[in-house]
């Protein structure tokens, strides 16, 4: 039968994604796994006990028992809080981890023993599958959720991005052209304002400014990124080294100098941040003021949309989950390429002192 797989209640504050949909459940069941989620798990993206119970899934009344049957948990966002104590050495764990900005987790999940793949890490075919339908759900947060932080009710400089007739458009900077700030790119363009994108990579620069007339594409100099943030309306940080600490590309200086009333929203909070006023938020509490700055760096965007995010980020999981259930995935170097932590060590290169 392989491995028990136990689908918990995420627990991090307003996350509302769940591990698996009851059509992916229902499947991984009918190839014989058993399947067991936490009673609740999946209400906050649409998708009631019922849903799964109907498929042959279990349903465990709370987190002690989910995490006491499971031999393979599968969920959404690092293990937080109480989470991190109901974890076992013999648990194989499968989820986001971003444990590159969180050494106090690191040390824990060595200190319990246990084998833990992050998806952020998954690398196949030189693309990271699992992170990519996040980071697009993020770049587009970032956008539709700054636009709103202009707003003059908000502490904003009362700037719409678009512009209209006798009023100039709003000034976005996008630091990075991947998944998140390509999605980031394409939806501030869209809104109609002057957009300028920056990536290392000149292919991402010809594919970013082929996107629409409104967008400049730019090597990261520093006195490029430094003229581009003091005029910015928006500034969206999305820069990535996967499994690594994201560099900061934008000094405290270099916000300070940012016009009163303008906005960051900073993708790569999850990895540490790429500008250095970041510091982690909650949806509870999203924005704090710094440099005259508002600042928007809420680890877990997507979850602010679970129905679109869970059905996005299964799709991408399942694939490689059916091959994690397969006992010979030892020898799957896409997956074992991904484990972050093993036997009370780091052994993901990108995490190494």
């Amino acid at each position: 039968m392989g491995l028990r797989l136990g689908i918990p209640t995420e627990v991090q504050p307003l996350e509302g994604r769940v591990g698996l949909t009851p059509a992916a459940a229902g499947d991984l069941v009918r190839r014989g796994t058993e399947v067991a989620m936490q009673s609740g798990a999946g209400l906050a993206s649409g998708y009631p006990d019922a849903a799964y119970a109907g498929l042959g899934v279990q349903l465990l009344p709370d987190a002690d028992a989910l995490y006491d049957w499971a031999q393979l948990v599968v969920k959404v966002k690092e293990p937080y809080a109480e989470e991190i104590d109901r974890l076992r050495s013999d648990h194989l764990l499968f989820c986001y981890l971003h444990l590159a900005a969180n050494p106090e987790l690191t040390w824990r999940l060595c200190e319990i023993g246990l084998t833990a793949v992050a998806f952020e890490t998954v690398l196949d075919g030189g693309r990271l599958p699992i992170l990519v339908p996040m980071s697009v759900i993020a770049g587009c947060i970032s956008v539709q959720v700054g636009t709103h932080l202009l707003h003059t009710p908000q502490g904003g400089r009362g700037i719409l991005l678009g512009g209209l007739a006798g009023a100039q458009r709003g000034e976005v900077v996008v630091l990075g052209a991947g998944s998140a700030g390509g999605a980031a790119v394409h939806a501030a363009a869209k809104l109609g304002a002057r957009v300028t994108v920056f990536d290392k990579d000149p292919r991402q620069l010809e594919r970013m400014h082929r996107l629409a007339s409104n967008i400049t594409a730019l090597a990261p100099t520093d006195e490029a990124l430094g003229a581009a943030v003091a005029s910015a309306d928006l500034v969206v940080g999305a820069v990535l080294l996967p499994g690594a600490a994201a560099p900061r590309l934008i000094s405290r200086r270099q916000v300070a100098a940012m016009q009163p009333g303008s906005v960051i929203a900073d993708i790569a909070v999850d990895q540490g941040g790429c500008i250095e006023t970041t510091r982690a938020t909650t949806y509870e509490a999203p924005t704090y003021l710094d440099e005259g700055v508002q600042h928007f760096c809420v680890t877990n965007m997507p979850g602010a949309v679970p129905r679109s995010a869970t059905d996005a980020l299964t799709a991408a999981v399942l694939p490689y989950l059916y091959r994690l259930l397969d006992p010979a995935w030892c020898d799957d170097p896409v997956l074992t390429g991904a484990i972050n932590v093993r036997d009370g060590q780091v052994v993901h290169p990108a995490l190494s002192p």
